[in-house]
């Protein structure tokens, strides 16, 4: 009880600005932590003996499956968080503890398609966008691993965001930290065969990523039974109840479908950037993976705004919801500008972490330049889609996301790439993404104001 009271506590009086910090600062963290996960594949890979660049092609090809996993598995999450989250803020810690176990039901049927995707369907996935045979025999060996063994993936998110809305967010934090060191330990050891392993090439880096991936969803399991007082699983939660799922994928479908755009955006891209040359797509690929690291700091923040205005919106207090969108709008400005110089002042430095030359390298550097200058406006939009979920504005969270990932790119992105090949300027094409945030964020505002009249009365 000590333990719910302090941290109720906490969410009721504690300072937001303060607040927000102290929940956010781990969030980030693990956010940035998972991140690791794919830039030291990418990395380890790029420095094979042979085949290298193909290697990284690979990967480039697989990706969006994985960030359709993280999708659909944070996504569920995001929505257990925000509901766990007002329950404890309205003081119904059963109810809280039905959602965990109605969530811990769905991430089986989650593990459960991906397993029989990894089966039958990564080879025609993979046909659909290349037909290189050593790239496309790479990505589906890498591919199909982590889909068998998507199971760390799937529930750690769950656990990790129960963590987050009860305030342990540090917890979760540390167990996304030993899957990423564990990650970071494998990777060598397999890929190349160090100390008396099998050279296992690019299946080494599927074997070190799902690996590290169930280290941390055991962990953090350990950490929700033994500290997670506040929300409890019982047996008979688990039993899926339809209202239950419904009200979790009422705030998780338009987080699913936002990470998920991401997989639909790259996978759109690939085709697209493949129109000018295999080495685009490559450039692309690494670029994603490097910015992640900046994103996936402003998606750990937007995971800190969520429970602290849903807590607020539970409890109907106003003033704490107008500063959870304050602060949480100028932290992820903050964030965003210190990505953009990082990027902007190391961008050569970068390249030579994967090995890359030539036209890869040209089209690598032009991205970096370019496609950085977004991150002041995709900021406000990351920021945004939280403050619309913890205050039930699914339906503005997923058109934000439908706006910056999809609308604003793909067409764009298409007719760049006609202006590109007729005057030889690819680096046009990577003016898409400044120009996409831009506009969203205007939107964004908008739908924001329009929001707040309706819940602030």
């Amino acid at each position: 009880m000590h333990n719910t009271e302090t941290r109720n506590d906490r969410m009721m009086t504690m300072p937001v600005s303060i607040l927000m910090l102290s929940m956010g600062i781990p969030m980030i963290l693990s956010m940035v932590l998972q991140a690791v996960y794919n830039i030291v594949d990418s990395a380890f890979v790029s420095n094979m003996q042979e085949n290298g660049e193909q290697a990284l092609t690979a990967l480039g090809l697989a990706f969006p499956v994985q960030m359709l996993m993280v999708a659909v598995g944070i996504g569920t999450g995001v929505g257990v968080n925000a509901l766990a989250a007002k329950y404890l803020g309205q003081n119904h810690p059963e109810s809280a503890g039905k959602a965990a176990g109605n969530a811990l039901f769905m991430a089986g049927l989650i593990f459960l398609a991906f397993l029989l995707f990894g089966i039958a369907g990564t080879e025609p996935y993979i046909a659909s966008q290349h037909s290189n045979a050593v790239s496309s025999g790479m990505a589906i060996d890498y591919l199909k691993i982590c889909c068998i063994g998507s199971a760390g993936i799937v529930f750690f998110s769950i656990f990790e965001k129960l963590l987050q809305a009860a305030g342990h967010s540090l917890h979760s934090t540390i167990a996304q930290i030993a899957g990423a060191v564990v990650n970071m330990i494998l990777d060598p050891i397999l890929i190349y065969g160090w100390v008396g392993f099998p050279e296992c090439g690019v299946k080494g880096a599927a074997y070190a990523t799902v690996i590290g991936q169930i280290v941390s969803c055991i962990l953090a399991l350990i950490f929700h039974i033994r500290i997670n007082q506040n929300i409890r699983i019982k047996a008979e939660f688990l039993k899926p109840s339809f209202e239950m799922i419904k009200q979790i994928y009422a705030i998780g479908i338009p987080a699913i479908i936002a990470q998920a755009l991401m997989s639909v955006m790259t996978y759109g891209l690939n085709i697209i950037l493949g129109k000018i040359s295999d080495s685009m797509v490559t450039a692309y690929s690494l670029y994603y993976k490097v910015q992640q690291f900046v994103l996936f700091a402003a998606f750990g923040l937007r995971d800190a705004i969520t429970p602290v205005i849903s807590y607020a919106h539970g409890m109907k207090n106003h003033a704490r919801i107008r500063d959870g969108v304050k602060y949480g709008l100028l932290y992820t400005l903050v964030i965003m500008t210190a990505g953009l110089l990082i990027i902007e002042l190391f961008t050569v430095p970068f390249t030579g972490i994967f090995g890359i030359s030539g036209e890869t390298e040209t089209f690598f550097i032009s991205a970096m330049r370019i496609i950085s200058v977004s991150f002041l406006f995709a900021g406000a939009n990351i920021a945004f889609q939280g403050i619309f979920q913890a205050m039930d504005g699914g339906k503005e969270s997923l058109m934000i996301s439908i706006l910056r990932q999809i609308l604003f790119i793909l067409p764009v992105a298409w007719l760049m790439i006609q202006i590109a090949q007729t005057n030889s300027c690819y680096w046009l094409v990577w003016m898409t993404f400044p120009f996409a945030e831009l506009v969203t964020a205007g939107i964004a505002i908008v739908l924001y104001r329009s929001l707040r009249t309706r819940k602030l009365k």
